[in-house]
């Protein structure tokens, strides 16, 4: 097999040009362990874990494969205690509370997920993971200098042009070109706007125009006919994540599952879910609630607002205050492990870009 562009395949060392999408919470380092041995760079979403856990992933995923790994950390720029903020919030959802006979939680809420520090920093330097991914900008200049200098690739998300050349001229690898169609978090840390958001093919054209890193395309890729348009726009590789969401390896609730594998799922980027914009399938709360919201508590601390709303309403069967997270796109298959589904992407791009 032969790929038109070659240079995430030497820079990571990988087979196939084919990059996971972390997905905190709805995959480990199962997937990761099936898309390395099949080829492409698995991902553990260490944003959500303890170093030990980190520690742990890691040497798993080293007792099943020699492969490369990616470990992605968040970097949000963590927002000061807003108790009044949060006040209102939960006040504002008390009928939701009232209804499901539940009790808010109290404040302060929870800080939630950390960005990347100097606990995860120190993971990074005695693990040394071959390529570690940042998402919502990156960290401190003394962090990202240790990362490097620990031997480890690294890449970051960009939403928008503007976004891209920050990344590259704070020493990246390569670029992730995150389009609007993109399940889950937007990556955004420039950009404030996600009305503005550009379009994964068109962000990966305007990128490529201007600088001469190797893209990442990323946003509603879930086919070989989408991996083989974004390398006739100049990526270099894809990243992919909710066409592994329905593997038999992530831990995707059964009925989120059963979203999307709806062809007709509908989908819109909210904030109301975390207080960060994310794109998720359409559910109750996002409807009522208007998709992007003022009020909402600010990330990280919008999630365990709602928890116990969420918590309960699972338990009744329910996801109408669950993250549902998709990107756009063709429903993704079911049933195929991530190993199958990696080479079948793999196969379908080759076929149409004629490389075979």
């Amino acid at each position: 097999m032969t790929w038109p562009d070659t240079r995430i395949l030497d820079l990571f060392g990988i087979a196939l040009p084919i990059l996971q999408a972390p997905m905190a919470n709805s995959t480990g380092v199962e997937v990761a362990i099936e898309v390395a041995k099949a080829g492409g760079l698995g991902a553990l979403p260490c944003a959500v874990l303890a170093p030990k856990e980190i520690e742990a992933g890691l040497a798993t995923f080293r007792t099943h494969t020699k492969a490369p790994l990616n470990c992605n950390f968040f970097c949000h720029q963590e927002t000061p205690d807003d108790q009044e903020r949060d006040r209102a919030w939960l006040l504002h959802l008390a009928p939701y509370f009232a209804e499901l006979h539940e009790e808010p939680p109290s404040l302060p809420l929870p800080r939630g997920h950390a960005p990347f520090g100097e606990e995860e920093c120190a993971v990074v330097e005695a693990l040394r993971p071959e390529v570690v991914s940042f998402h919502f900008g990156l960290p401190a200049a003394r962090l990202l200098a240790r990362v490097k200098e620990a031997g480890c690739k690294v890449i970051s998300t960009a939403t928008s042009l503007r976004e891209a050349v920050f990344l590259a001229e704070h020493g990246v690898d390569a670029i992730i070109a995150q389009g609007a169609e993109a399940g889950g978090h937007r990556g955004m840390f420039l950009e404030t706007e996600v009305a503005t958001q550009t379009g994964t093919f068109a962000l990966v054209r305007s990128i490529r125009a201007r600088l001469d890193l190797p893209v990442i395309a990323a946003g509603g890729i879930a086919d070989g006919r989408a991996i083989a348009g974004a390398f006739a726009l100049g990526a270099s590789a894809v990243q992919v994540g909710t066409a592994y969401l329905l593997c038999p390896e992530a831990w995707t609730h059964p009925a989120h599952r059963a979203a999307l594998a709806d062809p007709d799922r509908e989908t819109a980027i909210t904030n109301v879910l975390t207080g960060r914009p994310a794109r998720g399938i359409v559910n109750r709360f996002m409807r009522e609630q208007g998709f992007v919201n003022a009020g909402v508590s600010a990330f990280p601390r919008g999630r365990p607002a709602i928890a116990p709303l969420r918590a309960k309403a699972e338990s009744q069967g329910s996801m109408d205050f669950s993250p549902l997270w998709s990107g756009q796109g063709p429903a993704p298959v079911a049933d195929r492990s991530a190993g199958d589904l990696t080479r079948k992407l793999a196969d379908e791009a080759l076929a149409r870009i004629g490389c075979r």
